[in-house]
């Protein structure tokens, strides 16, 4: 890792959307192993990620001297899921949060006896602190680190109680927290209760309560608040930067019926996840394009005296809308979820957008792993001219 130049990888959040990100990094290992990579060699020195990409990031990062293994690690996970290791799907623990909490929601002003202890979200994700545990091997993320093999891991969440979106940092070199508007860095040991909390989709999942600075904060998913998801990994130090989307860069206009219905609860809060999980890093892949762009228009004796150096980048994104990919799989959720996520119109083609992020299923995620394959493997010449750079 004494090399000048630096790759990072981004991981962006987006719940089960996110095993597309591991077709990517499937296909990557396989384009870079046949062109002569060892199986094993790590391409990151920098992995950041977002909310399920923060899982998938730690995972990756954990296994930063054996990348064949930590690719392995993610594809026997994603192939294989079920919805009850992310939340609890049977009728008992849907009644206890989601039931609870869409009643509360409706009645709120008839239930004060729950103003004591009232439901936290629509989901109860305790299950996710099993699967974490059996994902990650966290004292092999400080050998990575300390050995040279990985120079930063990095995941993000966002602050109910002080309203700051904070990037946690792990490394084993010196690197100066850094403070912007809205967004501060954090060096800290990173465990379990941090990719909780960068997880923890608003409303769905709970908060997680994270200390910081000695003070307690309640902290929620990652992608709130997150105005420049790219940063952490720059900051960090990369000078090349590989971007793994959750959803579509770019979408044309879909076509407006005359007819068009009032949109369900669930098409409107499809729709609040896409503002929070895409729109951002869109605006951030727009935004660090028109940098590059300007600052190869100045003459480079002027250049090394800016502050701004231009960066290498590579996005890879669904080719595919993964909303309607979801609207053929819901049928395979739980039936209580199914009930509950019918009531508000989630599992209608309409509302299948929040359908997406919660659809831990085998049958959905595979298809994303598959499709992830098959955009990089399309990708495979900007892929080896990336990372021959």
């Amino acid at each position: 890792m004494g090399k000048q130049k630096k790759t990072g990888l981004i991981l962006s959040g987006g719940g089960a959307r996110a095993a597309y990100q591991v077709g990517v990094l499937q296909a990557i290992h396989t384009i870079l192993w046949e062109a002569g990579w060892p199986p094993a060699r790590n391409p990151f020195d920098i992995i950041c990620g977002t909310s399920a990409g923060a899982i998938n990031a730690t995972a990756l990062a954990c296994r930063a001297d054996n990348f064949a293994e930590g690719i392995h690690k993610l594809m026997d996970v994603w192939q294989n899921f079920e919805a009850h290791q992310v939340y609890r799907a049977d009728s008992l623990g849907v009644i206890r949060s989601g039931a609870r909490w869409l009643s509360l929601l409706s009645f709120g002003w008839l239930l004060r006896k729950w103003r004591a202890s009232p439901p936290n979200s629509l989901l109860d994700n305790t299950p996710l602190v099993g699967l974490l545990h059996r994902m990650l091997d966290l004292p092999r993320l400080d050998a990575v680190l300390s050995e040279g093999l990985l120079h930063a891991l990095a995941v993000t969440a966002s602050s109910y109680t002080g309203g700051q979106h904070i990037t946690f940092y792990q490394t084993a070199a010196e690197i100066e927290p850094w403070v912007r508007m809205q967004r501060m860095a954090l060096q800290d040991q990173i465990g379990v209760e941090h990719l909780l909390a960068s997880s923890a989709i608003p409303f769905i999942f709970p908060a997680i309560p994270l200390f910081l600075g000695g003070r307690r904060e309640f902290c929620g998913d990652g992608s709130m608040r997150q105005l420049a998801p790219i940063s952490p990994a720059i900051h960090l130090g990369a000078s090349r930067v590989l971007v793994v989307g959750a959803g579509r860069m770019s979408e044309a206009k879909r076509e407006v019926v005359e007819s068009a219905q009032y949109p369900s609860l669930a098409q409107i809060a499809g729709h609040a996840m896409s503002s929070i999980f895409l729109d951002s890093l869109a605006v951030d892949i727009e935004r660090l394009n028109r940098i590059n762009l300007t600052l190869s228009t100045v003459p480079q004796e002027y250049r090394n005296k800016l502050t701004l150096r231009p960066i290498e980048l590579l996005v890879i994104a669904p080719s595919e809308r993964l909303d309607d990919i979801a609207s053929r799989h819901t049928s395979s959720l739980p039936k209580p979820i199914r009930t509950m996520l019918g009531g508000i119109g989630a599992t209608e083609v309409r509302g299948s957008a929040l359908a997406s992020y919660l659809l831990f299923e085998a049958s959905y995620t595979r298809e994303l792993i598959d499709l992830g394959q098959r955009d990089t493997m399309a990708r495979r010449d900007d892929v080896l001219a990336f990372f021959s750079s």
